[in-house]
């Protein structure tokens, strides 16, 4: 098993190299991949190191041991952080516990002690990788929760709130065979319209659902049952959208069936076959209507709902999941998602065969969300149109449904690389912003990422990783680099004194300055400036 890693920060070099030397890294189930003399070195090592566990003490120069725990408690959550002290000073062991440091040892260390620590934070880190990596009891639990998990998708499906392009992914996780093909939802009644909630409870239900599943029969078609609010739902998928008939008499076979075998009264709401399990929402909400026309065709019987409203199904409307598909097409999507999405849309014009009214508004409705969309992202409309686009857009402009598709498909594209360009444009100028602010700020003492957020109004994890990304270094490293170039161009052009030149650089403290300037450029000051002038 891979060690844990390990980071040692003490300004005392015979402690750390007591501290090294003394324990049985390798036996304990760790490796010291690193030390550091002050806080401050600790903290950028941290950055490189990812150190598992990090063992400091209290009083270092530049930083001290609590400020780089806090610091540590950011950018390394789940780090153990162990403090050690020559103080025996309550005041510093409440500190540290308020910082989430797990142990906090007197000085001297001496090595039994240290290894019982190591022991203690070993076991936790064992235990929190166990968890991470058995993967084993997080399948068994997947699948014990697999039933509820597939009732759940189901309801889901008959509710709508699974969009079609995502039904096959969804299905295949959790081991369901859904095909394409035509497919319709069937809702079973127990007990008729007026009677109590207690004659029709879940086992009524229950039991109409164990009848259905034990006598269902109709040869090619394929259920899937479930309990659906107050129904049994069923979900067929049939040979071809003719079968349904079929089914609605094999629905009917089974309504007298319950009734001479069990005595229930079963009443069955059939809806439109639909062209895939994506739809069966549709399909479900014809079956619902299908129940409400019991008061006047009579219970227990199968009810279909093509029966009563033929053209119940011939419906075009640009709904909330389109809404959501074609904002997910056009702001994260591919080229390809988006040229699938408006073929989608084109598709249903052409196979609804509706008057020029209907198509129009459904296209106009497409258009509007288009608009909302761009002015969203604080595009202006023309941007994506046409300079001369005033709104008046018709449906008969289009000779043929292609036409109209090739017309949306570029409005789509164009929306989604407008939307691109501003994220880039604005991570960009954010960068810009930031570097601008570290020029005019590098000699504050007290500039940080927190105080740059402030001014830029951002989150400063998310400042972080875009900073980090843009510019291939982090905030610290950036600003050091900075400070180090304005400090040796003041070494080279002036005879300013080194502590000034420091102060001018943002570091109170003379001696680290100069720590800082000689671990980036290999001499110190003085040397550096008596090299440039020789």
């Amino acid at each position: 098993m891979e060690p844990y890693r390990v980071l040692l920060a003490d300004d005392e070099e015979e402690i750390r190299a007591g501290i090294s030397r003394k324990i049985d890294w390798a036996g304990l189930g760790f490796a010291l991949v690193g030390e550091a003399e002050n806080g401050a070195e600790a903290l950028e090592l941290s950055e490189q190191l990812r150190p598992d566990v990090v063992l400091t003490d209290i009083k270092m120069p530049f930083m001290d041991g609590l400020e780089l725990c806090r610091r540590l408690r950011q950018a390394l959550p789940a780090a153990k952080l162990v403090v050690f002290s020559g103080f025996d000073d309550f005041e510093y062991a409440r500190q540290a516990v308020g910082m989430g440091v797990s142990e906090y040892i007197m000085k001297p260390v001496n090595a039994p002690e240290m290894g019982e620590v190591l022991t203690r934070l070993r076991e936790q880190l064992d235990r929190q990788r166990m968890e991470r990596r058995d993967m084993e009891t997080l399948r068994r639990r997947y699948e014990e929760s697999l039933p509820v998990l597939r009732e759940l998708f189901y309801t889901r499906l008959l509710d709508g709130r699974i969009r079609p392009d995502q039904v096959a992914d969804r299905a295949a996780r959790y081991e369901l065979d859904m095909p394409e093909g035509a497919w319709t939802a069937a809702l079973t009644r127990v007990g008729g319209a007026g009677e109590s909630e207690a004659q029709r409870d879940e086992l009524l239900l229950l039991s109409a659902l164990a009848f259905l599943d034990e006598h269902f029969q109709l040869p090619g078609a394929c259920v899937r049952s479930l309990l659906y609010n107050d129904a049994v739902a069923l979900l067929v998928r049939l040979e071809g959208p003719e079968q349904v008939y079929a089914l609605t008499e094999e629905m009917e076979r089974l309504c007298a069936l319950a009734r001479s075998i069990l005595g229930m009264s079963l009443t069955v709401g059939i809806g439109q076959p639909c062209a895939g399990p994506g739809e069966l929402r549709q399909s479900a909400d014809g079956a619902r209507s299908a129940l409400d026309y019991q008061v006047l065709v009579g219970e227990e019987r199968a009810i279909y709902i093509g029966d009563l409203e033929p053209d119940r199904s011939v419906r075009l409307s640009f709904g909330e999941e389109d809404q959501r598909a074609l904002e997910s097409a056009v702001k994260l999507g591919s080229r390809e998602q988006v040229e699938v999405l408006v073929e989608q849309l084109t598709h249903r014009v052409r196979e609804t065969r509706l008057s020029l009214s209907q198509c129009h508004l459904f296209f106009l409705e497409i258009v509007t969300a288009m608009i909302r969309l761009a002015r969203s992202g604080g595009d202006e409309v023309e941007e994506q149109f046409s300079r001369s686009f005033t709104g008046m857009v018709s449906f008969s402009d289009f000779h043929s449904p292609e036409e109209l598709g090739r017309w949306l498909c570029a409005r789509c594209l164009k929306l989604q690389e407008l939307l691109g360009r501003q994220r880039t444009d604005s991570a960009w100028k954010t960068v810009e912003q930031a570097k601008a602010f570290i020029a005019g700020n590098y000699a504050d003492c007290d500039l940080s990422v927190e105080s740059l957020c402030a001014h830029l109004h951002l989150s400063a994890t998310y400042f972080s990783t875009l900073f980090k990304r843009e510019t291939g270094q982090s905030f610290t490293a950036y600003v050091t680099e900075l400070r180090m170039g304005q400090a040796a161009r003041m070494l080279q052009d002036t005879d300013e004194k080194t502590y000034l030149i420091a102060e001018k650089t943002g570091y109170t403290d003379p001696n680290y300055f100069s720590y800082v300037f000689k671990r980036h450029f290999g001499v110190t000051p003085s040397k550096y400036r008596a090299g440039q002038r020789a």
